[in-house]
């Protein structure tokens, strides 16, 4: 009797290993690419996840801070991440194989899913600084970005019209955007450089902590590269958003824009968007950055690769498409 009761026991605990593990793999873990946990990208994947988590049936997302644009498409194609926020420009850019992914060659697999906020390639000075244009930013103490980060692509697309390179600097400092609004704070840098949506926690931190002016990205170069580089966009910074900065301020922008592959199953896309867009009043209250973000543009405005099918699929049944 014992021995036959040991096997029921036996029997039953390696029936409930198999249901936990049929349980298991009919659950789907997805991992999105954001940024620094200071900037509006962080605050995306985590609010894409969150209503992913609550609505999407058999779905678990996480969204783990991350280099940023740049390490978002390198994330994308080696599997570690299966979506990606990064710039309208790096997804082009990815798909095309032109610089900075020109070794890796064209992404033929990368696939739009939906864009967000806008975003403005961004430069705050130290008042004491005297920078007031681009110009100035000559033999200055310039964080110009970790290397795979959004402002350290644009910076050096920047420099390169500009034909500068890091020697124009007399600091050219690889902070990551956590550690920026310190390193200026404490007079180690003359200016940090995002490329964010607005308003930011980073820019607010320092131009509360320190005197500190937004500068302008305007001039002849800048007008050449918005002719060449139709990914880019003219955009400003409006006033009063940070202590000190009443006016708006001119720059470049484009969009943030949600990747993934077509390696991605579609249904895992459909209920990632499905999940977004049935919550997306709720989403806007998220961050200052999204509540301007309308269905009609996020579907097809900053879309520099093809939709995936299974992002296409929600846009038709809802007959946006």
């Amino acid at each position: 009797m014992k021995g036959a009761s040991f096997a029921w026991v036996l029997s039953a605990a390696l029936a409930g290993t198999t249901f936990a593990g049929v349980a298991q793999a009919q659950e789907n873990f997805v991992t999105i690419g954001t940024g620094g946990q200071t900037g509006v990208y962080y605050v995306a994947g985590q609010s894409i996840c969150r209503f992913v988590n609550r609505n999407a049936e058999d779905l678990k997302c996480n969204a783990p801070a991350s280099g940023g644009g740049v390490a978002n498409v390198n994330g994308l194609r080696s599997g570690e991440f299966n979506f990606g926020i990064m710039q309208s420009d790096h997804q082009y850019k990815a798909m095309e194989g032109v610089a900075p992914f020109e070794k890796e060659g064209k992404m033929d697999d990368i696939r739009a899913v939906f864009s967000l906020q806008s975003e403005v390639f961004t430069v705050l000075a130290r008042r004491d600084a005297n920078i007031k244009g681009l110009d100035d930013l000559k033999g200055k103490r310039v964080n110009i970005g970790n290397p795979g980060s959004g402002q350290r692509d644009t910076l050096e697309e920047i420099m390169k019209v500009k034909g500068w390179d890091k020697s124009a600097f007399a600091l050219a400092a690889e902070l990551k955007p956590a550690e920026q609004a310190s390193a200026l704070g404490d007079n180690n840098i003359d200016a940090m450089t995002y490329f964010v949506g607005h308003p930011n926690g980073a820019i607010q931190e320092a131009t509360t902590t320190v005197d500190a002016v937004l500068v302008p990205i305007t001039g002849p170069e800048i007008d050449k590269l918005l002719a060449d580089k139709t990914y880019y966009t003219k955009a400003e910074i409006p006033g009063g958003l940070y202590k000190g900065n009443d006016n708006a301020t001119q720059s470049i922008g484009g969009k943030a824009v949600l990747s993934t592959t077509s390696k991605v199953d579609a249904d895992v896309v459909y209920k990632l968007v499905k999940s977004v867009f049935e919550n997306l009043e709720r989403f806007q209250r998220l961050h200052p950055a999204f509540k301007d973000l309308k269905a009609e543009d996020m579907i097809k405005v900053g879309l520099s690769a093809p939709l995936h099918e299974g992002a296409e699929r929600y846009y038709k049944e809802r007959g946006w498409m």
